[in-house]
């Protein structure tokens, strides 16, 4: 009966192998999340980064520890505490510094301005004209002179601020738009 617990709890391996599952934690979460943030914020959708790497990793410690009897459930509850605690870390590291929230979630960018598209920065951004014409049909949006700006937000979303709109008064409030974006168009 100890043996069977042993071999549940910590498969062949002894609590030594605790420091080789932080450094493996450490290394693949890291890596993971710097690959997300490469791929950008199309790929997560209504995720952030941050929240799209807590989801896969939990889940495959989880999964992996739930089918396969060759995984240990102690090395497997350490990674699962390690990435959570990761997360919280780079949780209140975004909290604290605009460098770090752009540095792991990237930024706004506006796509469009007075009804013109910005087809550079929607390239940067992995996106092409249909799928912006999409988005903006999905709020309503069916003629580009009705857009003052449209903003591809860091998770994928597109907010979009009409003509018209920015005194308009009840439920609505115009997305932020960034200031050095304004800057760089000659806005105030």
């Amino acid at each position: 009966m100890l043996e069977e617990l042993h071999r549940i709890f910590l498969g062949d391996q002894d609590l030594g192998f605790a420091w080789e599952v932080f450094f493996r934690t450490v290394i693949i979460y890291f890596y993971t999340l710097a690959l997300m943030r490469w791929l950008g914020g199309r790929t997560v959708a209504q995720l952030s980064i941050v929240e799209f790497l807590l989801v896969i990793a939990i889940g495959s410690a989880v999964g992996d520890s739930l089918f396969y009897p060759d995984v240990p459930l102690l090395p497997a509850m350490f990674a699962i505490f390690l990435v959570a605690g990761f997360n919280k870390l780079v949780d209140e590291a975004i909290l604290s510094s605009d460098l770090l929230t752009r540095l792991f979630e990237g930024r706004p960018r506006i796509v469009v301005t007075e009804g013109r598209v910005h087809g550079d920065r929607l390239r940067r951004q992995g996106i092409g004209m249909n799928e912006l014409y999409l988005k903006l049909r999905e709020r309503g949006v069916t003629d580009l002179s009705e857009v003052k700006f449209a903003i591809l937000e860091a998770n994928g979303s597109l907010s979009v601020l009409r003509r018209g709109q920015e005194g308009a008064a009840g439920l609505y409030h115009p997305p932020a738009v960034p200031q050095r974006e304004l800057a760089r168009m000659g806005k105030p």
